[in-house]
């Protein structure tokens, strides 16, 4: 009984740790204005929760996504009526548990590449469809702006944007292809550096 104490102890120690550390890193977003409009806004925090869902299972990854959420809004608050956090959760999601299930089917470095990458597939695939039926809807409403006029922001970046549907298509989806293959890249070279931390 003690034994099991003192796992779920270190359990929820580690999942707490790894929440601040995700926390703090999704403070540091930065737009990728090449791409899509300004509003999109990558950051590197799924990275800390592939790490832990690749050390301590899917649920591990679920959890952090979740607590680096909660974290965000009681320090910074939502102006997006909450909007944001959930589309933030649900992506993070999407990408961290194809990948973790996949590694815990068979833990060997080409299923963690194959994982991530299809993490990262499934993460492009949810983004757009959240985006056109709930997201962007929902930002229209939210700030009463016309989804032609958001459609337009990203037309001003990529001329051949001239629907919500094209927008999708040629912005949300290629970025967070991007976000999910720079993210797969980091916990490529860092998973194998803290690992032994978590599994202690």
């Amino acid at each position: 009984m003690e034994i099991h104490t003192k796992k779920t102890l270190r359990y929820i120690t580690k999942i707490g740790i790894l929440s601040a550390m995700a926390f703090v890193l999704m403070l540091f977003e930065f737009p990728l204005l090449f791409l899509a409009p300004s509003f999109y806004e990558l950051n590197f925090s799924d990275v800390v929760a592939l790490v832990g869902s690749f050390a301590m299972g899917p649920l591990a990854g679920v959890l952090i996504e979740f607590f680096k959420i909660l974290l965000n809004i009681i320090v910074t608050g939502s102006d997006t009526a909450f909007v944001g956090e959930f589309s933030n959760f649900v992506m993070g999601c999407a990408l961290v548990l194809p990948a973790a299930f996949l590694y815990q089917h068979r833990k060997t470095l080409r299923m963690a590449v194959v994982g991530m990458l299809v993490g990262t597939l499934v993460l492009a695939v949810v983004s757009g469809l959240l985006n056109y039926f709930v997201m962007i809807p929902m930002y229209s409403n939210l700030y009463g702006a016309p989804i032609e006029a958001i459609v337009g922001m990203g037309a001003k970046i990529n001329p051949a944007i001239g629907n919500l549907w094209t927008l999708v298509l040629l912005a949300v989806v290629p970025f967070n292809l991007i976000k999910g293959v720079a993210c797969a890249i980091l916990t490529f070279f860092l998973y194998k550096r803290v690992s032994p931390l978590l599994h202690k």
